[in-house]
């Protein structure tokens, strides 16, 4: 007696179209006595069914009933092919007819057969969008509760993955698409590329190109893969495309390892920016603010007078910037020496002048403030750097005021609770002079000499290569 085979074919019949079955799907399928599914699924492989084949179908949201009469009727001896769309293992039936076989202690052999997934066919009409680390997040919540969705969408904003959305939008889930959109635009770039594509495969496809700023969730239905770019992706022609790795096409000839990490640091950084697209005068210090306290909260807070950095800059060209005065010596130390030789030009810091000190004891000010007028009588045409002390800075808007000085330009980057921000708003106040700030009470003497460093690196903003002189 021949022995009847007890066999479940769990196969994925991709997203609709003929030429992405499988060659090992249709060879299950032809050989199946029964094929168990969602009846829409049927006519997508009706050419390869034999004709004593029966389907089977359970009805839509039937996924456990549909297990169940597959194991009944393999257990009787018949060949069973369960079908999925896309891939069975993805969103598909593979995982629950491992369950029941548990469950039922069931001697049923299970093949499971991969197919292509939706959110791999959109992404072969869309172009070539997951071409880095990806994931995909359902955001029907019938077997998961919307709060870890939620978590998992804030993870994949976070970690810059590609991101493709299944079950984004039905008549009854209108609003989770709408909120997904919210989160990412908290966490990416507004212009970050979005592609949606409605029947993958199908005679009614759809395929639309846009950006996370002007992506429509009123456009999406339950028949629509979304697919978010991350950080790099890009379009092109029409085609939305993810490059295989971050910094590409960055050569390293002629750099040194400090300039090459640097170089990586600020394309990271420019990948992360909430709003990238700011005029390049603005842009370089803050890619070096961000860069020399890994905070974006300086893409906030900087302010800037406008064309700052490039009017600075043309002054140094120009030998109209000889000297840079700072309020204390950790400024002066971390102003590139690479830079001031290259451009020739000196630092000078007074704090530790003698002068500084006895003027600091006789008058009850600070060494700093002290510093800044020692500075004004020799210097009064300098740029000055504040990473430390708002008395100082408050010293020189005074000496402006009663025009004894008039600084090239002011970085005003002084950090602390007492007098802080009001040395900033009074620095504000002088028309006429170009000045770089940090608002608020944050700042500190790293920052005010990367913003220098900025300034004095500006002819390499327009090629994103900071670090010439590290």
């Amino acid at each position: 007696m021949i022995e009847k085979k007890m066999r479940i074919y769990v196969a994925g019949i991709g997203p609709g179209s003929a030429e992405d079955i499988t060659p090992a799907v249709i060879k299950a399928v032809s050989e199946s006595d029964v094929i168990v599914g969602y009846k829409y699924y049927f006519q997508f492989i009706e050419p390869y069914l034999r004709p004593d084949t029966e389907c089977v179908d359970t009805g839509m949201k039937k996924e456990r009933e549909r297990a169940e009469k597959a194991f009944q009727l393999a257990e009787q001896g018949r060949i069973v092919c369960v079908i999925s769309s896309g891939d069975a293992g993805i969103y598909g039936m593979a995982s629950l007819i491992y369950e029941m076989k548990r469950e039922r202690v069931s001697n049923v052999e299970i093949i499971p057969l991969p197919g292509i997934s939706a959110f791999q066919k959109a992404a072969s009409l869309l172009g070539a969008p997951m071409s880095h680390d990806f994931c995909v997040i359902s955001l029907s919540d019938l077997m998961t509760p919307w709060n870890l969705i939620e978590k998992r969408i804030w993870a994949a904003a976070e970690g810059d993955f590609v991101t493709a959305v299944y079950n984004p939008r039905s008549n009854d889930r209108y609003w989770q698409l709408c909120r997904f959109r919210e989160i990412f635009l908290q966490m990416r770039n507004p212009q970050t590329v979005v592609g949606y594509v409605r029947q993958a495969g199908r005679p009614d496809q759809e395929i639309h190109v846009t950006t996370l700023q002007d992506f429509n969730p009123e456009q999406v239905d339950m028949l629509t893969v979304v697919i978010v770019g991350n950080s790099q992706s890009y379009e092109w022609e029409g085609h939305f495309i993810t490059p295989r790795g971050y910094y590409r096409d960055q050569s390293n000839e002629g750099m040194n390892v400090g300039q090459s990490i640097m170089i990586r640091s600020f394309q990271t950084i420019l990948g992360e920016l909430r709003n990238p697209d700011v005029p390049l005068w603005k842009l370089w210090p803050m890619l070096h603010a961000i860069h020399t306290t890994a905070d974006f909260e300086m893409e906030r807070l900087l302010w800037m007078d406008d064309e700052a950095t490039s009017i600075l800059f043309d002054k140094v060209c120009n030998n109209q910037i000889r000297t840079i005065v700072t309020d204390v010596s950790m400024v002066a130390a971390g102003i590139r020496k690479g830079a001031l030789e290259r451009l020739g030009i000196q630092v000078v810091c007074y704090i530790n002048d003698p002068r500084a000190a006895e003027m600091s004891q006789s008058q009850n000010i600070t060494r700093a403030q002290a510093g800044i007028r020692l500075a004004s009588q020799e210097y009064p045409d300098a740029l000055y750097a504040f990473g430390n002390a708002p008395t100082a800075l408050l010293e020189l808007c005074n000496l402006i005021r009663h025009h004894k000085c008039h600084p090239a330009g002011i970085i005003g980057v002084p950090v602390g609770f007492v007098h802080v921000e009001e040395s900033k708003h009074a620095v504000k106040s002088f028309s006429g002079i170009p000045k770089i700030l940090i608002e608020g009470r944050k700042g500190g003497s790293n920052l005010a000499a990367t913003l220098v460093n900025s300034i004095l690196t500006y002819n390499d903003a327009a090629q994103l290569k900071p670090g010439r002189d590290v």
